[in-house]
């Protein structure tokens, strides 16, 4: 939808608020950083870093993967986020992703290879050369060489120091209520990217559980995310460095925010198990749950209000990391005015404040 731009001194000077300190809200504050404003970056946990919805992420940038079940609009735009993560950010591993499955899960590969582009047939031996410890436990599998992966928390401490690097001003443990006043005084604007606690500004918003494990074991190896195909219990492996694996995720319709639950720990860590047995005798270093932000269609938005003061980024679903780069370029590129229209920008009538004081619950 098109939205017009006003280019006014007062859009062009004024002090950016970027609420919320997840994926989303780090590139937020440092694409607008380096575009030459200033920025204010604000979260109302002390370490959001450990404890947003961002953490519990796969931190898998797959779009052509990701294209089996999203809308195209997320391959697209995907495909530009992989890229701009490869100009920013050192620690990226680019060594793709192999997809497999057991013998009698043959039909879900051969769905997936129809649904997707851009990968590779693999035999059980081509297989072992890309992951000798995998050996020829899979008698197939689909190799998409173009993708990448990193381990959640190093990405997002580097977000932060580069944010910090760029001047933005950042305040941890802060209710965005204590800001509203301040925001409105200076005549500023407001990028919120809150997730799941703005719910209550955000009409047709939902909360999807996801839960991970972090294992940790020496006695295999892996130089990629695998992704094992299941009709019931599909996961994903990441490996982190460090004999780290992070297990996931499941995708729970569900807005409890409470502790793993046993019977998803059960299938995440018998899933990996049934990948390979070394699995069995791993270390438990962290298990934990995230409420991920969705609207009905999964796809995320930009959703900026009449008067242009209050832009909302949000729904990011399974896809933040992947998209949080083109949505940082969508709101700078708007403010601008080098961005007139774009396919994740929406126009909205509310020109409300989020919160009108700092006694209101976020």
């Amino acid at each position: 939808m098109s939205v017009s731009v006003n280019n006014s001194v007062r859009e062009q000077s004024a002090p950016i608020t970027v609420a919320g300190a997840g994926v989303l809200g780090l590139w937020q504050a440092l694409a607008l950083a380096r575009s030459g404003r200033r920025v204010r970056l604000i979260d109302r946990a002390p370490d959001p870093l450990s404890t947003s919805a961002s953490s519990y992420g796969g931190a898998m940038l797959a779009p052509y993967c990701e294209a089996e079940a999203a809308p195209r609009l997320v391959f697209d735009h995907g495909l530009d986020g992989l890229a701009m993560w490869r100009d920013i950010y050192p620690g990226l591993v680019n060594n793709g992703t192999l997809v497999v499955a057991a013998s009698r899960d043959r039909g879900d590969l051969d769905h997936f290879r129809r649904m997707t582009e851009h990968h590779a047939t693999c035999d059980a031996a081509e297989i072992a050369k890309l992951e000798p410890d995998l050996g020829t436990r899979f008698p197939a599998g689909l190799y998409f060489a173009d993708e990448a992966h990193m381990a959640t928390p190093h990405a997002l401490e580097f977000l932060l120091s580069s944010v910090r690097a760029a001047g933005v001003d950042v305040h941890f443990g802060t209710e965005l209520g204590e800001f509203i006043g301040v925001i409105a005084d200076e005549d500023g604007l407001l990028v919120d990217c809150r997730g799941i606690a703005a719910r209550d500004q955000l009409s047709g918003l939902r909360a999807v559980r996801g839960e991970r494990v972090i294992v940790r074991t020496g006695e295999i190896l892996l130089h990629r995310p695998i992704r094992l195909l299941h009709p019931r219990h599909p996961i994903y492996i990441v490996p982190w460095g460090d004999e780290r694996f992070m297990v996931g995720a499941t995708v729970i319709e569900s807005e409890d925010n409470g502790p793993i639950s046993v019977r998803s720990m059960l299938e995440l860590l018998g899933t990996a198990y049934a990948l390979h047995p070394a699995f069995a005798e791993a270390e438990i270093v962290d298990a934990g749950a995230g409420l991920r932000p969705a609207f009905d269609d999964n796809v995320p938005r930009v959703l900026v209000s009449a008067d242009t003061r209050v832009i909302k980024v949000n729904g990011a679903y399974r896809h933040g990391f992947l998209l949080a780069p083109v949505l940082a370029n969508c709101v700078a590129g708007f403010l601008d005015g080098s961005t007139k229209t774009h396919p994740l920008i929406v126009a909205t009538s509310d020109t409300a404040w989020p919160l009108r004081s700092a006694g209101e619950v976020i």
